[in-house]
């Protein structure tokens, strides 16, 4: 099992005020699903990403990823993990503006220290060509597309091989052309061998995932696999 979450719980302090986000959330995620969280503002689905991302710690509960009991690691240790095991795709695409793509893709490998400059290079060249770009290497973000923009943070995302893709809206700031695009390419990624999991508030895009969860006041109310797929 690649994911585990067992009855997490989160609460934040605002004043006096006791906010709950999650409530008792307890979900599994194995390798090579590709899952997508719905729900409105405010139902807890991105407290939930941030738990997974390992951006966030739960206030009680566990959170196993890979076997590894997350709760018990250090801020170090964390931030280990956020670089070499997990990708991270955003809606607003968190481009470096005056980085070539091609930097941007190696910018995760530069903070793991593990590997020469030669070798950034060819897996940041690799990573820009498992998705598209490979003539657009020497572009700066202000000089690429919205998909394009889209496609390099993908290719940042994936550059360390990461067991886990999250991804935040990733359409979000795109048309509908261009979404369609970049959910080709992670339907493609996700036959690659790739577990995916995806937020979004668009049942279209969702129906590109095989399994859909469903928040509501930081529980998850439904877990439904998809029998109409959308294809690519």
């Amino acid at each position: 099992m690649l994911i585990e979450l067992k009855d997490v719980r989160k609460i934040y302090k605002v004043g006096v005020e006791r906010i709950q986000a999650l409530d008792g959330v307890s979900l599994e995620v194995r390798e090579n699903e590709y899952l997508a969280v719905m729900g409105s503002s405010g139902s807890g689905k991105s407290t939930l990403m941030n738990i997974l991302g390992c951006l966030d710690r739960c206030t009680s509960g566990q959170y196993l990823l890979g076997g590894h009991d997350t709760t018990r690691l250090g801020s170090s240790r964390l931030a280990q993990i956020r670089n070499e095991q997990i990708g991270f795709v955003f809606q607003s695409f968190e481009l470096l503006p005056r980085t070539s793509a091609l930097k941007n893709v190696e910018l995760p490998l530069l903070y793991s220290r593990k590997q020469g400059w030669w070798n950034r290079r060819k897996l940041a060249n690799a990573s820009l060509e498992r998705v598209g770009l490979a003539g657009r290497i020497r572009h700066r973000p202000n000089q690429l597309s919205g998909g394009e923009k889209q496609r390099v943070a993908i290719a940042r995302a994936l550059v360390g091989g990461p067991s886990l893709l999250l991804a935040d809206e990733p359409t979000g700031n795109l048309d509908t052309k261009t979404s369609e695009d970049i959910l080709a390419l992670f339907d493609r990624l996700h036959e690659e061998g790739q577990t995916i999991i995806m937020v979004t508030h668009e049942e279209d895009i969702a129906r590109h995932a095989h399994r859909v969860i469903r928040m509501r006041d930081g529980k998850i109310i439904s877990d439904e696999k998809q029998t109409g797929r959308k294809p690519a």
